[in-house]
C-alpha cells in the first residue's frame, strides 16, 4: 500500500484563484507553470510559485519517464513485444491527475516524493 506525500499545512491567504492557478499548473505542464513564473503578479503568490515550480519537476521526470519507456520499445518492437510497452507511455497521467486534484482540493505545499526534495536540494524550490 502507497503512502500519500507529506503534507506542510498552508497558510490562511491562500485565495480560489491560487488554487485554480496551482492545479492548472499540474494539468497544463509547462504552459501554465511558465506563465505563472513570468507574470509578475502571479510569481510573487506563494503557493502559485511553489506548485508552479513542483510542476515544472515533476513534468521533467515525466518526460525522461516516457523517453525511457519508448526507447526500451524500440528495440522490443523488432521481436515483437514492443506494442506491449505503448500503454505504458499513458502512465504518465495518473500522477498529474492526481497532484492537479491534490493541489485543488487540499490547499497545501505537498511534496512530490524524490522531486521536491531534489529540487529543495539544489535551492530551486523554497516554501
Amino acid at each position: 500500500m502507497s503512502q500519500l506525500p507529506p503534507v506542510a499545512s498552508a497558510p490562511g491567504d491562500i485565495t480560489d484563484n491560487d488554487k485554480l492557478l496551482a492545479a492548472l499548473a499540474y494539468f497544463f505542464t509547462p504552459i501554465v507553470p511558465v506563465i505563472i513564473l513570468l507574470v509578475d503578479t502571479m510569481k510573487v503568490r506563494p503557493y502559485q510559485k511553489y506548485h508552479a515550480m513542483n510542476a515544472l519537476g515533476l513534468c521533467v521526470a515525466l518526460i525522461l519517464y516516457s523517453l525511457v519507456v519508448c526507447i526500451c520499445a524500440i528495440p522490443l518492437s523488432f521481436v515483437g513485444i514492443g506494442i506491449c510497452m505503448f500503454p505504458l507511455v499513458f502512465l504518465v497521467w495518473i500522477p498529474v491527475i492526481y497532484y492537479t486534484i491534490i493541489a485543488y482540493a487540499k490547499p497545501a505545499y505537498f511534496e512530490i516524493p524524490v522531486i521536491t526534495q531534489f529540487m529543495k536540494h539544489l535551492g530551486w524550490l523554497a516554501i
